[in-house]
């Protein structure tokens, strides 16, 4: 509380003090005037006692409502204001110097976090195009066969394929758009005789309209190793642009297999129609796949006419081989009056 008395304005005896009380943050503070004090003087006071300067000082008095610097009359007389229920509102200088610096530290951090955010509009539009291309160059759908126990684990799966980082790397950068991705039914993709047994491991149809995977062991009641199945798809995904076995064929199977490898993890066919299919060579295939999901491949003796080899490696050589073994075993059967195997559509 703040009390100034009459000497201090060298007042005389004579001169009638006035009286003026008001409350500021519910705390009363009580100011004398000579008896021509005048609002002018109630700002002074204020500014020296409570360090509130008159550019935030408001007095809001009844029967006449606000008075805040500058004002109308700064000569207005005090005597009018004695006995009024006052309020002052008003904050001191220091408070006005924090409010000041806590404003300015968040226009500067609003500015950093917009020039940030301006900066990373790149990366969102990076990440949108992402999206957007996995959206498209992708397996659109993904279906298990009908028919064989365990569905469920052969969506999972092929599911696990299509959201494979390498698989879906690579096909962003072919371009591939794989309408169905789906599997196949393993016995009737299987022919033994007494040469040995060939499997049929994956389709394509039309160029990448339809993708066929063996990933179940021959009697149903296992999958094969998920590496071999993704090398298999490899394969399948480089018939979406070259159907024969040539050399353009296989430098791309190899460039796809590279690319899914450099994702960072562990890591044959023959055309009909349009259906470009691919054979299990054999255990002669010294580069053939591991499998460790309880399937063995089974004998396979090259023979036939395996075709122009040059430049193929022995893989390519034993895959091309498997082509002719089945080519042979259609035509001896048609000859037999029975009709060829064929991949299944």
């Amino acid at each position: 509380m703040a009390e100034l008395n009459a000497a201090e304005f060298d007042l005389d005896s004579s001169d009638e003090a006035i009286t003026i009380t008001l409350t500021h943050r519910n705390t009363p503070h009580t100011f004398k005037f000579p008896s021509d004090g005048t609002i002018t003087h109630l700002s002074e006071d204020v500014e020296d006692t409570l360090s509130i300067p008159p550019s935030n000082q408001k007095f809001i008095v009844p029967k006449v409502g606000l008075l805040k610097p500058p004002f109308k009359d700064p000569n207005m007389s005090l005597v009018a204001l004695q006995d009024k229920k006052i309020m002052l509102m008003g904050v001191e200088a220091k408070e006005v110097a924090s409010l000041q610096a806590a404003s300015e530290f968040a226009a500067k951090r609003n500015a950093a976090r917009n020039a940030a955010r301006r900066q990373n509009r790149p990366f969102r539009r990076r990440d949108q195009a992402l999206a957007q291309a996995d959206s498209t160059y992708t397996f659109l759908s993904v279906r298990p066969l009908a028919g064989l126990p365990h569905p469920e684990r052969s969506l999972a799966l092929l599911e696990r394929l299509k959201e494979d980082p390498g698989i879906r790397a690579s096909m962003r950068k072919h371009k591939f758009s794989v309408g169905l991705l789906t599997e196949m039914e393993p016995l009737s993709n299987t022919q033994s005789n007494h040469e040995g047994t060939t499997r049929l491991l994956g389709l394509n149809r039309n160029g990448g309209e339809v993708i066929v995977l063996r990933l179940r062991t021959d009697a149903h009641d296992g999958y094969r190793d998920y590496k071999t199945i993704r090398k298999t798809l490899c394969h399948e995904l480089a018939h979406n642009i070259h159907g024969p076995h040539d050399r353009n064929f296989w430098d791309l199977c190899h460039q796809i297999e590279r690319e899914v490898d450099a994702a960072d993890w562990k890591h044959g066919g023959h055309t009909v129609g349009q259906q470009s299919s691919y054979y299990e060579p054999g255990e002669d295939d010294e580069e053939g796949f591991e499998d460790h999901g309880g399937w063995e491949g089974g004998d396979f003796v090259v023979g036939g006419n395996a075709g122009n080899t040059t430049g193929l490696s022995r893989r390519e050589i034993l895959a091309k081989a498997a082509e002719e073994r089945l080519k042979k075993m259609d035509m001896e059967r048609r000859d037999g009056g029975k009709p060829g195997p064929g991949p299944s559509s």
